[in-house]
């Protein structure tokens, strides 16, 4: 069993920057594969990044402005994001599926738990 909690959403203008974070309780941290996942209102969950033991693997709509990283000594993901847009406002949820592999799971069913969210607001 694993507890998610998500923080450090928060309001920026454009082309700023903010780092959300993703507190994992429970054991074995290193033993999960994390995402992060948005939904802006009225929209479908979709994928924004993923990790597994160290490198991330992103959507196109962030590759080169954010980056995933996860600290397994804090049981801590965290998602820096520069560059800020106004179409990357939404709630972020942090993801962890139990896998030791090398895949990078996009899919949102794929995940067995979620953290509560964090909303980003960027405005123009």
């Amino acid at each position: 069993q694993v507890q998610l909690v998500e923080s450090g959403g928060g309001l920026v203008q454009a082309g700023g920057s903010l780092r959300l974070s993703c507190a994992a309780s429970g054991r074995a941290f290193s033993s999960y594969a994390m995402g992060w996942f948005r939904q802006a209102p009225g929209k479908e969950r979709e994928f924004v990044a993923a990790i597994t033991w160290s490198s991330g693997y992103y959507a196109d709509s962030v590759k080169g402005r954010f980056t995933i990283s996860r600290d397994n000594a804090k049981s801590t993901v965290y998602l820096q994001m520069n560059s800020l847009k106004p179409e990357d406002t939404a709630v972020y949820y942090c993801a962890a599926k139990y896998y030791r592999g090398s895949v990078y799971y996009t899919n949102p069913n794929a995940y067995d738990y979620w953290g509560q969210g964090t909303q980003v607001t960027v405005s123009s």
